[in-house]
């Protein structure tokens, strides 16, 4: 099954394209071959162009000291299991404490280094980390993996509270949601959303061996999944029959 995700608010469209960037930079660095580790690199300074959002930091904090008063709640509960409880308020403390203690603006101390941002004020033009624009990075380049992804190790390590807390945040996010199946009648599905309830997110799961594509559209009253198939030259089109597929909104 193929996973969709929508984000019903612009906090969590943010949250989700970090998120995105982080996987990218891991499965990037973990690779040998140079022009890996130069792409890990443009998604480090990708993930630098998201976090600059001044109110970011201020926004997790904020979200991890609710989710932790939230759980704190739950203690003395009937049916609720007080050890996996201390479990998930000690990460959301954790976390906290980890990104608050970082001063200044996120990938402050990455900003400050000259030489990144040489590579970074090129890396935007087509071609301009070519070898004779910027000679001292065709010769990191050169290293051997083991040390290109230690650098790379390195310059990431102080944006890795931030990507702990995107990681423990849309962990809990996903996992308050509870998935069921619903069916698109001639490839249109449309559900209304229940009065006092704020959904952030839309998770839906379908067979690619269908070949559709979904297009989601969603706000604090609806929600709207049309199924397309694209045809040879790339046009999507609306899919005529019937298709089911698993929905799971996360509050």
């Amino acid at each position: 099954m193929v996973l969709y995700e929508y984000p019903f608010n612009e906090s969590i469209r943010t949250m989700l394209r970090l998120e995105h960037l982080f996987d990218r930079f891991g499965a990037l660095m973990a690779r040998d071959p140079a022009l890996d580790h130069h792409f890990a690199l443009v998604s480090l300074f990708e993930i630098l162009d998201v976090a600059s959002r001044a109110d970011l930091k201020s926004d997790l904090l904020k979200e991890l000291e609710k989710h932790k008063a939230q759980f704190s709640a739950y203690r003395g509960s009937p049916g609720v299991d007080e050890a996996r409880l201390d479990e998930v308020i000690a990460r959301l403390d954790g976390a906290f404490q980890r990104l608050n203690a970082q001063s200044g603006k996120t990938g402050a101390a990455l900003s400050s280094n000259e030489w990144l941002m040489s590579i970074r004020s090129r890396i935007s033009i087509p071609g301009g980390t070519c070898e004779f624009d910027l000679p001292a990075y065709y010769h990191w380049q050169q290293l051997l993996p083991v040390r290109r992804r230690k650098d790379l190790m390195a310059w990431a390590q102080s944006l890795m509270p931030l990507a702990e807390a995107l990681q423990l945040l849309l962990g809990l996010l996903r996992d308050s949601g509870t998935p069921h199946k619903v069916a698109a009648n001639a490839g249109q599905f449309q559900q209304s959303l229940p009065a006092g309830r704020v959904y952030q997110l839309l998770r839906m799961r379908i067979d690619p061996s269908l070949g559709l594509i979904p297009e989601i559209t969603g706000h604090r009253l609806m929600v709207s999944i049309r199924l397309m198939r694209q045809d040879e030259e790339g046009r999507l089109k609306l899919a005529p029959e019937d298709t089911g597929f698993e929905l799971t909104l996360c509050q």
